[in-house]
């Protein structure tokens, strides 16, 4: 229903310019109302506005002072609220809602006074609340109304500017992104999502672990027998309680998850239906660039790097002589790879197409980088200040996030796999972190581990991801084609396909790669991310500028050639893939798309090539390739120009 109303009001606003000024108005005016802000999307369509401004479709000075208004005319009715009502404006209904947020806006702006106006603009739903609390103070509305304003312009430049950006570049993002910019938009979105659910765990486990607390004393003593049991973990006279009844809370919660999704596996015996859909969407996704960047990420949950940090700060626990930090660190890593190891013995659960065996359920990968990492933070957390205890947990979030959708988009794992890795992992950390916590209550020094653990770890990386990018992917290539094709048909009547090829050609690549080069084409070297980044380089000429990879259903191209044009900022560009079919003889089936590039400067930052429009003719050096041709027992069969 959202999407629906959100897409209709970006097609109005596109359809009416002018008139889109009071509704980007409207926009900025509801999301900086008291509590109403709270509700209204105003992130998300300042976004889609922006992107109207860089496509040309609204005037951006004007959409900026509008929202600006917006903006302004908002705090200042909040402002008069507050002014109105002074301290009765918490009685009010629509505020005694949300008294912790009031609360939160009122010690913003006695901390900071008029500056807090200003950053109160960029702290999500304590924005609406401040101009009201500035009113309830009574603060002068000399002193008030230049720093709102101040505020609500400044907000609406930086609100509207990514969106602007985005869409001024919008050519230079579909020429070198395409999949490339949604397989990191789903990157950014899942690492979102896990630093969002592990901070707002941490925090609300925090500000009730004292409530926790007592309510298990309670229970304990409302369950005499069981409770003698519990009572051992809980007892309020010990330091460690209060975090013991969390971690043990937080054991419960995970252990009924993770054991009610795998007997729901268990029970079914085959993929959930979303499993398929999400490794269907990642499938569709696979391109060179993002291949890369995902081999390497996948390289965090790799036996050299977890184990380098592992070794790292194990050897330091010996070395202070912290031996129950000790055992149960060695003990975290050992048998939770013992136990995550016999789970996929015994679990037979059909593997993705694209998985290698030994890649199975749950995802060891994925549940050794949680077990590790989430572990660490068990040790080290209770050392650090305050509010920085979560700061463990976060990295342990992050680093199981990049696994789980590199290898996800690699496709190693089904989702399924992966949850169940990750549920895996958090309930044995939990259960060691409960053992750890509760016989162990002696302080050390953290700075050291916490360097070496992590310092050997990134060493580790840098040092393996380089080196183990090209077997990852070689593990994780695509299937061959499901379908098969008589190579008479084939050469008779073509592929048959939907997709536009000029050239399709059977047998030895190499002769077709030698034909084309003495036609005066060179082969361009696959590009990976050194040479995109050389396209923000001024000092190269459009010549020395690559083109960048495209892949055809996964496969990158098998063969890139290029030659140039008939201006200095022209190329011809022939991509070459493994064809989407196979051929019942066995013979390799190549098929080919030629291109006319030209280099175009985006954002006075980097030179891009575009493809043009295909409405162009085969040069007469491609349309010679047709027939048939070899070198001894080398052979070539091709056909050029569309079924």
């Amino acid at each position: 229903m959202q999407s629906a109303w959100f897409d209709a009001t970006l097609a109005w606003i596109s359809a009416h310019p002018h008139a889109a000024g009071g509704l980007v108005f409207l926009i900025a005016f509801c999301d900086a109302l008291a509590v109403v802000g709270i509700v209204v999307p105003a992130l998300p369509l300042l976004f889609a506005v922006g992107t109207l401004i860089g496509l040309g479709h609204l005037d951006g000075p004007y959409a900026l002072l509008c929202a600006a208004a917006g903006a302004f005319a908002g705090d200042a009715l909040s402002y008069w609220i507050g002014h109105r009502w002074g301290p009765a404006m918490r009685e009010l209904w629509l505020f005694k809602r949300y008294p912790g947020l009031l609360d939160r806006g009122e010690q913003m702006f006695r901390r900071h006074g008029s500056k807090g106006i200003v950053t109160a603009r960029f702290v999500g739903a304590v924005r609406p609340f401040v101009p009201a609390v500035a009113g309830m103070l009574h603060m002068p509305l000399k002193r008030y109304a230049p720093a709102s304003a101040f505020a609500a312009l400044s907000w609406a430049a930086v609100f509207l500017a990514p969106g602007w950006i985005f869409g001024a570049s919008y050519d230079a993002v579909a020429a070198v992104a395409d999949k490339l910019a949604l397989v990191l938009l789903g990157l950014f979105a899942a690492l979102a999502l896990v630093w969002a659910l592990v901070l707002y765990t941490w925090r609300w486990f925090a500000a009730h672990a004292d409530n926790l607390l007592a309510r298990a004393l309670l229970w304990t003593r409302a369950h005499p027998r069981l409770g003698r049991y519990a009572a051992a973990l809980i007892d309020p006279r010990r330091p460690e309680s209060a975090s013991l009844a969390v971690l043990a809370t937080c054991l419960f919660a995970a252990a009924w998850l993770w054991a009610g999704f795998t007997a729901w596996l268990l029970v079914r015996g085959e993929p959930l239906l979303f499993d398929r859909d999400v490794q269907a969407v990642m499938f569709s996704l696979r391109n060179p660039l993002a291949d890369r960047t995902m081999a390497a990420l996948a390289a965090i949950g790799s036996a050299p790097a977890l184990g380098a940090g592992s070794l790292a700060a194990l050897a330091w626990l010996a070395w202070r002589k912290r031996w129950m930090a000790a055992a149960h660190w060695l003990a975290a890593i050992a048998v939770g790879l013992l136990i995550t190891v016999g789970l996929g013995a015994l679990v037979d659960m059909p593997r993705p197409s694209t998985a290698a065996a030994g890649f199975g359920f749950p995802s060891i990968a994925v549940t050794m980088t949680t077990v590790v990492f989430g572990f660490f933070a068990v040790l080290v957390a209770r050392e650090f200040p305050g509010r920085q205890r979560v700061w463990p947990y976060l990295v342990a979030g992050v680093a199981t996030a990049l696994v789980a959708f590199a290898r996800l988009y690699l496709g190693a794992h089904w989702l399924s796999d992966v949850i169940a890795g990750m549920l895996l992992g958090v309930v044995w950390v939990l259960v060691l972190g409960i053992a750890y916590r509760r016989h162990s209550t002696r302080s050390f020094l953290i700075r050291p581990l916490v360097a070496a653990f992590y310092g050997c770890f990134a060493l580790a990386l840098a040092w393996h991801a380089p080196r183990s990018t090209q077997a990852t992917l070689a593990q994780f290539e695509p299937p061959p084609p499901e379908r098969v094709l008589d190579d008479g048909q084939w050469w008779r009547q073509g592929l048959g396909e939907a997709r536009h090829f000029d050239l399709q050609a059977r047998g030895d690549l190499s002769l077709l790669e030698r034909r084309l080069r003495a036609a005066g084409w060179s082969v361009q070297a696959p590009a990976d991310w050194i040479a995109v980044l050389g396209v923000l380089d001024d000092s190269h000429g459009p010549a020395q500028q690559p083109v960048l990879p495209l892949a055809l259903d996964g496969h990158p191209e098998r063969l890139l050639l290029r030659r140039a044009g008939a201006r200095a900022d022209r190329i011809e560009v022939l991509r070459i893939w493994p064809a989407p079919v196979r051929l019942a003889s066995g013979m390799p089936l190549w098929v080919g798309r030629y291109e006319h590039m030209q280099a175009r400067r985006q954002l006075r930052l980097l030179t891009l090539w575009q493809p043009e429009p295909h409405d162009h003719a085969l040069p007469a050096d491609l349309r010679t390739l047709a027939g048939s041709s070899g070198e001894g027992e080398r052979l070539l069969q091709a056909r050029v120009g569309p079924d």
